[in-house]
């Protein structure tokens, strides 16, 4: 049979927690909730990085992009999941999926590498502060930054650009609550073992190398704390890394457990693992991007200090034009 004798899919259908009316206003009002605390903390966190002169280092450059990728992120697909859990019709167009795949995955890779960047900028600081300036200066930071977002924005042309050329014949329901670039891959009426291939040399490219590079990184950071003789200097020498490693852990916790384990056409149509999935999915869709931003606030004495001294600032300034 040949598949260009296939109906060709317009649209897909959502089916996310179909069927569970009460559940899907319960997840509707939190994920609302989320959703806003997230805009509001990273909106918050690039503010006052760009608004206090003491945190235009590469640390906070870094941090800034971070939480625009995670407003990015969310915004590409948790408006579409609010409105579908509380409609009837649960599609979205075949071209709507594919552009919800290709910014997704941009953002979810752009971030994997950031982190990499991350956790190199971390290392120089604590093991070589001497030449810290000198190695990370504007003309080094921000290239560096600028290299992050193109290797998400090619990483993804391509694994997207391979599924949306896929045949997908009668079958148009997404057991899941977005076009997750997994999700869509099992509804094609075709052999995606090459393109499972394709991804598994991606994602050790751009998920395990930059993984590769913070476990170094951090092993030589730890190495140069424990030579620290005064524990004063210990501790203040791990907290300048400790809220980027919470968030490193917390990420690529998810992010592994997603797209590392073994994944055949087979073992895909189980309905336990499609429930783990999208649970898991949600996880490092959501509330992975809200705890950044509060735990950068909590445990980053410089963010703190900025926020204290700009509202300082503000209230000083009100006070004179009173």
């Amino acid at each position: 049979m040949k598949w260009e004798n296939q109906t060709i899919l317009v649209e897909f259908f959502l089916k996310g927690l179909s069927g569970y009316p009460r559940l899907e206003l319960l997840f509707f009002v939190l994920i609302l909730i989320m959703y806003v605390f997230i805009l509001l903390g990273n909106s918050s966190l690039i503010l006052i990085s760009i608004l206090d002169s003491h945190l235009h280092k590469p640390m906070y450059f870094f941090l800034g992009n971070l939480s625009l990728l995670d407003i990015c992120f969310t915004t590409i697909s948790i408006p579409q999941i609010l409105v579908t859990f509380l409609s009837e019709r649960k599609t979205i167009s075949f071209t709507a999926c594919v552009l919800q795949m290709f910014l997704g995955l941009t953002m979810g890779t752009t971030e994997c590498v950031l982190l990499g960047m991350m956790a190199f900028d971390r290392y120089v600081a604590i093991c070589n502060p001497l030449r810290y300036p000198i190695i990370m200066s504007k003309n080094a930071y921000v290239p560096m930054a600028i290299v992050s977002w193109f290797i998400g924005f090619t990483n993804s042309a391509v694994q997207t650009g391979f599924v949306a050329r896929l045949p997908f014949c009668r079958n148009n329901i997404i057991n899941h609550f977005s076009c997750e670039i997994l999700a869509v891959m099992k509804l094609a009426c075709t052999d995606i073992h090459n393109i499972e291939f394709i991804m598994l040399v991606t994602t050790f490219l751009f998920v395990l190398m930059p993984l590769l590079l913070i476990v170094i990184s951090y092993s030589l950071i730890i190495s140069s704390i424990l030579r620290i003789r005064s524990s004063e200097g210990r501790s203040k020498a791990f907290s300048t890394c400790s809220a980027h490693l919470t968030v490193v852990i917390i990420f690529y916790g998810t992010i592994l457990f997603m797209y590392m384990k073994p994944k055949s056409k087979e073992t895909l149509n189980s309905n336990d693992l499609d429930a783990t999935d999208k649970l898991v999915s949600m996880f490092y869709g959501v509330i992975t991007p809200m705890m950044n931003p509060l735990i950068y606030s909590l445990r980053n004495k410089d963010v703190k200090e900025a926020v204290k001294h700009l509202l300082n600032r503000r209230f000083i300034k009100k006070c004179v034009y009173d």
